[in-house]
């Protein structure tokens, strides 16, 4: 193996995984500058795929045809150096995630239900990929397990301040990414 394919299999990427309202597009841009990393937000690519917000795509296509959408914009990322702030359901797209992890380690920001409740507000209005009648309680149990089951590292949130969240980040990420000073 030369020493390109040894440093292209390298992974460079911070992939940030969560609930919707965990905070993953505010960690993230702060996260990238603090990292000199690119900033990508999932949820902004798919916006701008489909010229319609999560919320119209969810509602006109359903939950399931937005996962898959969802999972062939991750696909399609083809990044170094940058942090990824997915979309809370891209975990349900096992190619998708599995993607992501070839060249990025995967940050579960796990923030405590009832925070991430009063932030996220009235859920028919954010975009969430959910069944109908689904609550976001419910949610939050079904996906539980499947954060933690893709995630590299876990990051507890609850009670911290952005720029602590960004340096226990750094710090449990700095031996298992390349490139993180």
């Amino acid at each position: 193996m030369s020493v390109y394919h040894i440093m292209s299999a390298q992974k460079t990427n911070l992939v940030l995984i969560g609930m919707a309202g965990a905070g993953k597009s505010t960690v993230g841009p702060l996260l990238a500058r603090i990292l000199s990393y690119g900033f990508v937000d999932v949820d902004e690519l798919i916006e701008a795929d489909q010229q319609q917000s999560l919320q119209e795509l969810v509602d006109q296509h359903g939950a399931a045809w937005f996962r898959l959408l969802e999972e062939r914009i991750l696909l399609g990322l083809d990044l170094q150096r940058h942090v990824i702030a997915t979309g809370g359901s891209a975990v349900y797209g096992a190619a998708g995630m599995k993607h992501l992890q070839q060249s990025g380690l995967v940050v579960y920001l796990d923030v405590p239900l009832a925070v991430l409740e009063a932030r996220v507000g009235d859920v028919a209005t954010r975009g969430l990929a959910r069944e109908e009648g689904q609550s976001f309680a419910q949610l939050f149990a079904d996906r539980q397990p499947l954060y933690l089951s893709h995630a590299d590292i876990r990051i507890e949130c609850g009670g911290k301040s952005l720029a602590e969240i960004c340096a226990a980040i750094i710090q449990a990420g700095a031996g298992l990414l390349g490139g993180i000073p």
